[in-house]
């Protein structure tokens, strides 16, 4: 007996203590299967439209850096992407079966700059709600929830990505979060797409977050205990993020723009401006506040500066405002 014992408590100790907690481990989409990251192996050699991740445990700081995706942001070596068809269904699959059936389901999407997620962070990305389920019936203490649903449906969550979402390459975020204990359990996880046939409706400011950043640990949403009196009674929930794409009143977000496109942006605008900024100072200088909505973090446009004041001419200006770029 004692020798059973002692086989059993070494081979517990060599499995990872997650047994009760996961992540996604795949993805489908029209037909097309996409095997996700595997955190307990070597990441040399895995090739994945999936992001890399570390680890079962939960994320229970909503102001964790590594809430984006359960990593730190960056695309694995290999990374690779889907291509998703606007209007069509993705579906998420967990680690069966899924233990945590109180809490709701969230779906993300975040735009990348350039023609590609890879060299994105996540963590620097604005991220839009394209799909929610909370409490769906009966009580906070005992109704019945998303993520008992997503358990319902064979561990996994099926997420329609909209049709009048723009076309471009976007980062999928997929997310559970328990509520069995407190503080919350946060489950997210995130694979690289690439969105076509898409429409014109681009997410409004009020749709857009970041993570961390879109939740707080005073969220009524994170806070609820599901063993107090008032849950037993209480049949709404209010779910934590921001509001759901195509519901916000805030104005159109511009489309994000990387640091090369934004350097275009302004050097063009300075060469085409040559004589202006030789013959006409004053209205030169006009252009500077549209040179800093271009590029905020410009210090003081020193290079535009000095041709307006005649110390530099146009190519060296333009030489030294793309060495502050």
């Amino acid at each position: 007996m004692f020798a059973i014992a002692s086989i059993l408590a070494v081979a517990s100790a060599a499995i990872p203590q997650v047994l009760a907690h996961g992540g996604v481990l795949s993805y489908s989409n029209a037909g097309n299967w996409y095997q996700g990251w595997a955190p307990y192996n070597s990441p040399v050699g895995q090739t994945t439209i999936q992001r890399p991740w570390s680890t079962y445990n939960p994320i229970t700081d909503p102001t964790d850096p590594t809430l984006a995706c359960n990593d730190d942001g960056t695309a694995g070596a290999l990374q690779l992407t889907a291509t998703v068809e606007a209007g069509s269904a993705i579906t998420a699959y967990w680690n069966q079966v899924w233990p945590h059936p109180y809490g709701p389901m969230l779906t993300y999407l975040a735009q990348c700059p350039g023609s590609s997620c890879t060299d994105a962070n996540a963590k620097s990305l604005k991220w839009f709600k394209i799909d929610e389920a909370g409490l769906l019936s009966g009580t906070i203490a005992d109704g019945y929830w998303g993520s008992g649903k997503m358990i319902d449906q064979n561990s996994s969550w099926t997420t329609t990505i909209p049709s009048t979402v723009p076309s471009g390459n976007y980062l999928i975020r997929f997310e559970t979060i328990a509520l069995h204990s407190l503080p919350a359990q946060f489950y997210p996880e995130c694979a690289q797409i690439q969105i076509t046939g898409g429409g014109s409706r681009a997410p409004t400011s009020d749709e857009l977050v970041t993570f961390p950043g879109a939740y707080s640990a005073s969220d009524p949403g994170l806070t609820v205990d599901l063993y107090d009196n008032e849950a037993k009674s209480e049949t709404t929930y209010v779910i934590p993020g921001p509001p759901l794409y195509g519901s916000g009143t805030g104005a159109p977000a511009p489309p994000p723009v990387s640091r090369a496109t934004t350097t275009h942006k302004i050097v063009t605008i300075l060469t085409m401006n040559r004589s202006l900024l030789h013959l006409q100072p004053r209205l030169a200088l006009q252009l500077l506040p549209h040179l800093r909505r271009l590029h905020p973090l410009l210090p003081l446009l020193n290079s535009a500066s000095a041709v307006v004041s005649g110390t530099l001419g146009p190519q060296p200006a333009l030489r030294a405002l793309h060495a502050q770029l």
